[in-house]
């Protein structure tokens, strides 16, 4: 769909900051001026943690302008990475679909559904595999039994978050990310 046929609706997203342990009046007031007075702050597990309800287009639209606003508060912090994993347990794709977990099993195995269910991404020998959201997602808009806006927006978040980690990993060993990504051409 075209954003021309698109209304703005709301969003619910966590963003985890680095660059501050603790929230302090600076970073709080910092962040609100610079646009963030849709989030809450709030420290979890030593990280300062937003969460937002904002307006926009899509998710990718605000998730993205919440970061240019955290950027633009220039107090210390950034993003470190948007509050959603890539990487799902069955009973976290039950949870996401609203299906029991016997039913997930039961795709996953090939006794229901159409087959052909994504392979797990790793973790395949510890008895834990773990499943892309986005490969899921993919195979069950396919399957019809999810919106297409799921995967529009698992697609983003994981892309936003890749990238958000090249960053960090930029910075923090910018000898090692060089050859890496030299030896990967």
């Amino acid at each position: 769909m075209s954003d021309i046929h698109k209304c703005e609706r709301e969003y619910d997203f966590g963003l985890i900051l680095d660059g501050a342990k603790e929230l302090t009046a600076e970073i709080e007031d910092g962040l609100f001026k610079a646009g963030c007075d849709d989030a809450t702050l709030s420290v979890q597990y030593g990280y300062v943690y937003m969460e937002f309800s904002r307006s926009a287009l899509s998710l990718k639209d605000a998730i993205l302008s919440a970061i240019r606003d955290v950027r633009k508060a220039r107090v210390g912090v950034d993003v470190w990475r948007v509050d959603e994993c890539n990487l799902v347990t069955p009973a976290e794709i039950a949870r996401r679909i609203k299906k029991s977990r016997q039913l997930v099993h039961q795709y996953i195995t090939g006794h229901r559904g159409p087959g052909g269910f994504p392979s797990p991404e790793c973790n395949l020998t510890d008895g834990a595999p773990l499943w892309a959201w986005c490969a899921v997602s993919y195979w069950l808009v396919q399957n019809d039994m999810i919106r297409a806006e799921e995967l529009e927006n698992a697609e983003a978040v994981d892309t936003i978050n890749g990238a958000l980690e090249m960053a960090h990993q930029r910075l923090r060993n910018p000898k090692l990310f060089d050859e890496i990504a030299c030896a990967m051409k």
